[in-house]
């Protein structure tokens, strides 16, 4: 899979990264035209990253409704899986307010390289990203293999359980295959927020602090049922929840048995009861 090398620097202050998302300042921000979806840049060129083929815990999400403020998930995982990243990439020290936003940092920025072909719908680029440097020139196009995808921050978080597998139709299988194993082999370790989590066990939703405080399960799955509770009236039923999940129009792939399908598809409720019937490794999303 070959991929557009982007160098630069991260920086965080007075930023609100999480374990899938941080602000990126390339060296020639020109760069960012290569890619086929505009990205969206503040006026020194510098973009927010998602950290492709991962998500990580909320920190801090604003559905839109009759919720009001950011929620987040269970924060223990959702703090360490930013923690993670953020020392992986180099930084030392750093403090956060309780919006989520840092307020010191050691160092200011650290040097790093992302790999990317894409920028989703929010004109965030979609990335592979790296510390340090690579001995190539800045711009390169770069066949991106197994051996370099162990290199990367994306594949360390699912390698340590910090973060679920979301795969998308653009990434290539081998890449897929190489973090379904770590995924897998991080769930059997009982890692990280494998420990605690939900997503096929499935769990008893009674009010909001169920998703907020005491249930891990795939980001994706809390995202939909908050963006269906804030549209509820105050109502905490999941009654019509199969029917909002069918009206987002979310397509995926169940890889073991190549069915097409919508995310609807791959849910149960059950009265107050949620569950997902195939492990988040197993599902390939279209892009929208």
């Amino acid at each position: 899979m070959s991929m557009i090398l982007i160098k630069g620097t991260y920086r965080i202050l007075n930023t609100a990264p999480d374990g899938d998302s941080i602000r990126f300042y390339p060296h020639n921000p020109e760069l960012w035209k290569k890619l086929p979806r505009r990205v969206r840049s503040n006026f020194a060129g510098g973009a927010q990253l998602r950290l492709d083929s991962i998500d990580a815990l909320e920190t801090h999400y604003q559905p839109q409704g009759n919720i009001t403020g950011m929620v987040h998930q269970p924060l223990e995982y959702a703090h360490a899986a930013t923690d993670e990243l953020l020392k992986f990439l180099g930084f030392q020290e750093f403090t956060r307010n309780n919006k989520e936003v840092i307020t010191a940092v050691t160092p200011e920025q650290v040097p790093g390289y992302i790999l990317t072909r894409s920028a989703d719908v929010y004109g965030r680029c979609v990335a592979f990203v790296f510390a340090g440097d690579i001995d190539r020139e800045d711009g390169d196009s770069i066949f991106f293999d197994g051996e370099l995808l162990q290199k990367s921050a994306n594949y360390h978080l699912i390698q340590t359980g910090l973060t679920y597998p979301t795969f998308y139709s653009k990434l290539y299988p081998d890449i897929r295959k190489e973090l379904i194993i770590a995924t897998q082999t991080a769930r059997q370790a009982g890692k990280g927020l494998w420990s605690l989590d939900q997503t096929t066990v499935g769990f008893e939703l009674e009010n909001l602090q169920t998703l907020t405080e005491q249930v891990v399960i795939l980001p994706k799955l809390f995202r939909r049922l908050l963006s269906y509770l804030a549209i509820n009236d105050g109502s905490y039923s999941l009654d019509g929840f199969m029917d909002f999940l069918e009206s987002q129009n979310d397509r995926l792939i169940i890889l073991p048995e190549g069915h097409v399908t919508g995310f609807d598809f791959v849910v149960t409720v059950e009265s107050q009861r949620v569950k997902m019937n195939y492990s988040p490794e197993d599902l390939v999303f279209m892009e929208k």
